[in-house]
């Protein structure tokens, strides 16, 4: 009734469902920059995608959006021309190599120059990393062209373990009917054993990430303010690009990035209370490499060692006249009765301090002088009986 009283027959329209605040919307001047980014990289013939766009608005001015975001905001602004009779990319079967030369892609295309010349440009490139190897212009790609090209390419990249080209006849004739044979190319991989592999006829999608590349190439060359009127002035160009697409490429494979800090090493925990104080047991050299490192009770004599031999501390046991313990050990109760040599010699007394008590039984002496149980590696064979 407020509105109408207010608005009239216009109350009766129903109102928007959005809501009047989003605090998780993006800013607007992160939307300023992003189609500001989209416009440079345009012009100048480089990738303008959420990706590429996405590291820019990151690097450059320390704002993170994610690919989505940007997709969106570009759809929004009509910088992105829809294609909706235009396969969808999840319908192709993708594939790549899992390391690098495993496959090289080659591929060439046309170019018209300046003065209305046509060229074509071969390329190489690896299918694994995307990285850009010989990009050359010639004014007809032939077959001793190609094998040159390889040949340059293989003393700075290594042998491929395969090609795949599509089936024109610089790059195969086993398709091209009457008695076979092979071409300059065929005999080269043939002799270190290198496999060769062509797409299905009139089927480039098998050849996409090269097709791709030539499309992106020839994107950045349209764009250049002064073409170029001659072969070698095309191939200064393409160098320029090919250090552009393999070292500076946002993107790329081989951009440079900052090295990653070494993970900071775990504090050392800390050790358990020692117990209480008492003399270690010391044995020599030759009798701890012959005996099991076990903790056990002795009287004072057995613990004793040889003024020639080197005296090495026992780390796991400490004995005295009276007591026996394991190092590391949980504190005695109260009530835990006292303790004794497990062999009492005739010569041992007991210290001035402590009253004189019965001879205890067999059954103290083992509770009372019972070792620690640890897991201590033994080297003697363990056979089944029976």
């Amino acid at each position: 009734m407020a509105r109408y009283r207010v608005e009239g027959e216009a109350a009766f329209e129903p109102l928007s469902r959005a809501p009047k605040t989003s605090p998780g919307a993006t800013r607007p001047e992160t939307v300023e920059v992003i189609l500001l980014l989209r416009k440079q990289l345009s012009e100048s013939g480089l990738d303008a995608g959420a990706d590429t766009i996405g590291w820019h608005v990151q690097h450059r001015h320390g704002i993170r959006v994610s690919r989505a975001t940007i997709n969106r905001i570009l759809v929004r602004a009509g910088t992105v021309s829809p294609e909706p009779s235009k396969r969808p990319k999840s319908s192709y079967i993708r594939f790549q190599a899992e390391l690098p030369t495993e496959t090289w892609q080659s591929d060439f295309t046309h170019y018209r120059l300046d003065g209305g010349a046509d060229a074509e440009i071969l390329t190489w490139l690896d299918d694994h990393s995307r990285y850009a190897l010989p990009v050359t212009a010639h004014h007809r790609v032939t077959g001793p062209v190609v094998l040159a090209t390889f040949r340059t390419a293989v003393p700075a990249h290594g042998v491929p373990a395969s090609t795949l080209t599509d089936n024109a006849m610089v790059f195969t004739t086993r398709f091209s009917g009457g008695k076979g044979g092979r071409n300059h190319l065929e005999h080269e991989l043939r002799n270190p054993h290198i496999t060769q592999k062509n797409g299905k006829p009139n089927h480039p999608q098998t050849q996409g990430k090269i097709e791709q590349f030539q499309q992106t190439m020839k994107k950045w060359l349209r764009t250049q303010p002064a073409q170029p009127p001659t072969i070698t002035e095309l191939q200064t160009l393409l160098e320029v690009f090919r250090n552009e697409y393999n070292r500076h490429r946002p993107t790329g494979p081989y951009r440079s990035e900052p090295p990653r800090k070494p993970p900071t090493p775990p504090a050392p925990k800390p050790r358990p209370p020692a117990t209480a104080a008492s003399t270690p047991m010391t044995e020599s050299a030759t009798t701890r490499s012959t005996k099991p490192a076990a903790s056990h009770c002795a009287s004072p004599a057995d613990s004793a060692t040889s003024a020639s031999d080197e005296p090495t501390p026992e780390p796991t046991s400490s004995c005295s006249p009276t007591t026996c313990t394991s190092a590391p050990s949980m504190p005695r109760p109260e009530n835990y009765p006292a303790t004794s040599s497990s062999t009492p010699a005739a010569t041992t007394s007991p210290p001035a301090h402590q009253p004189t008590t019965r001879p205890r039984t067999k059954k103290e002496i083992a509770r009372t002088c019972t070792p620690q149980v640890r897991a201590i590696p033994m080297s003697r064979d363990i056979t089944p009986s029976g």
